[in-house]
């Protein structure tokens, strides 16, 4: 039987790779400018911690978690996402109470969902949680940081921010009702999992893509009338921030994210360059979640980006690094063990540089041609007069110059002269 990759995950390619690396890479030099502190956490979690954090209700909890038994019959869950786990790492360890952090943590999420371009059952995210600010300046600056984060990524002129309150607990409750209420009124026009979230979680009757549902909810009624002074004045703050930086950003009120923990400030980043999977990063502010797991009160707030939708945006943009700066050709035994050592003295001397031996025992003429291929300027021809003579060749190949052979002892002025020339 031919073995295949499990549905839904996906492999990555050196190019690919390169991309997310690039991404990564990018993503962390932005977050540690900001004082963001890098932490690792499990990929599994007990199961109970999602469903009292992220929500019983939720499609998260009710229909796309791994979850499993072990051999102690524990429920372990892989991570669907990070928050939950970041803020049971920061209470356990004593990081949250009457202390301010910045912290950040990469790695997959897995969700059992129908896999389509862009969505998939694996998959990569980068999240920032900060705790023990209360105040609309945080929130405000982890836009900032995302807006940075996405013009040093070169994409941010493809995407927009959307911004939303939903104020506080009460806010909610009060809101939930005149929802529900109007919801009932308009059942019949409500797809088959709108109606259940009806009875479970009706604010993310939002995120429905049926047509007739989204017909249904135009005349619904809306969280920002039902939102309290303090969630107004810390709204306001907010977009005051944003309005003082000059980044543009549009109210959304019908942006809820899809976890039951969120409270106050919600935000995403969305593009029209992929079709329906069209968030690529999203966060909020989540108040009560430390409690929730027997800590002191502490005021917390977050992010996530979805590496593989960015990698997506930037498929056609980015330019990829040549896999060779100096290629090494060789023919014959003792030349192809010459060529290993040469090879590991240029490395010595210079890290940066990417060298590439010829392993194999083809002619000088297709090692040349794979030399080439490979992006490398430079190839160092190794025959059995180089070895007598303690030399190599050097042939350029990206200019119209003469071979040369040089000693091997003058190969590290000669680079570093050539270096210095690019």
């Amino acid at each position: 039987m031919k073995i295949q990759a499990v549905r839904g995950m996906q492999d990555l390619l050196p190019r690919q790779k390169e991309i997310f690396r690039f991404i990564e890479d990018t993503v962390r030099d932005v977050l540690g400018s900001y004082g963001y502190q890098e932490v690792g956490l499990p990929v599994i979690e007990s199961t109970n911690l999602f469903k009292r954090l992220v929500g019983e209700d939720t499609d998260i909890v009710e229909k796309e978690m791994y979850t499993f038994d072990d051999r102690n019959q524990e429920s372990l869950t892989l991570r669907p996402e990070g928050t939950a786990g970041c803020v049971r790492m920061a209470q356990e360890n004593g990081l949250t109470y009457n202390q301010v952090q910045r912290l950040w943590y990469a790695g997959p999420m897995f969700r059992y969902e129908r896999p389509q371009k862009g969505r998939y059952r694996q998959f990569e995210q980068i999240g920032a949680e900060c705790f023990g600010m209360p105040g609309p300046d945080i929130d405000a600056e982890l836009m900032l940081l995302t807006h940075r984060i996405f013009t040093a990524l070169g994409v941010a002129g493809d995407l927009g921010l959307e911004i939303n309150s939903l104020g506080g607990a009460e806010s909610r409750v009060a809101y939930r009702a005149a929802l529900t209420s109007y919801l009932s009124g308009v059942a019949t026009e409500l797809d088959e999992d709108s109606l259940r979230r009806l009875e479970t979680n009706p604010l993310r009757i939002f995120d429905s893509k049926v047509a007739r549902t989204q017909s249904a909810l135009e005349g619904a009624p809306l969280l920002q009338d039902f939102l309290d002074d303090e969630s107004i004045a810390h709204f306001d703050g907010l977009r005051r921030t944003l309005d003082s930086r000059q980044v543009p950003y549009r109210v959304n009120p019908r942006i809820v994210r899809g976890l039951d923990y969120y409270n106050r400030t919600v935000f995403e980043w969305v593009t029209d360059t992929l079709g329906a999977q069209g968030t690529v990063c999203g966060g909020g502010r989540y108040d009560g979640l430390v409690e929730q797991i027997g800590g002191k009160p502490t005021p917390g707030v977050g992010f996530a980006l979805g590496l593989d939708r960015i990698a997506l945006m930037l498929e056609d943009k980015f330019e990829s690094r040549h896999q060779a700066d100096v290629y090494i050709a060789s023919a014959g035994d003792k030349a192809r063990a010459y060529a290993l050592d040469v090879a590991e003295g240029v490395r010595d001397g210079f890290a940066s540089l990417r060298v590439i031996v010829d392993c194999g025992a083809g002619k000088f003429k297709a090692q040349l041609k794979k030399a080439d291929a490979s992006g490398a300027s430079l190839a160092l021809i190794i025959g059995e007069d180089e070895v007598a003579g303690g030399q190599v060749t050097i042939k350029h190949l990206r200019e119209d110059r003469e071979q040369q052979s040089i000693n091997t002892d003058e190969l590290g002025q000669f680079l570093a002269d050539y270096l210095s020339k690019e």
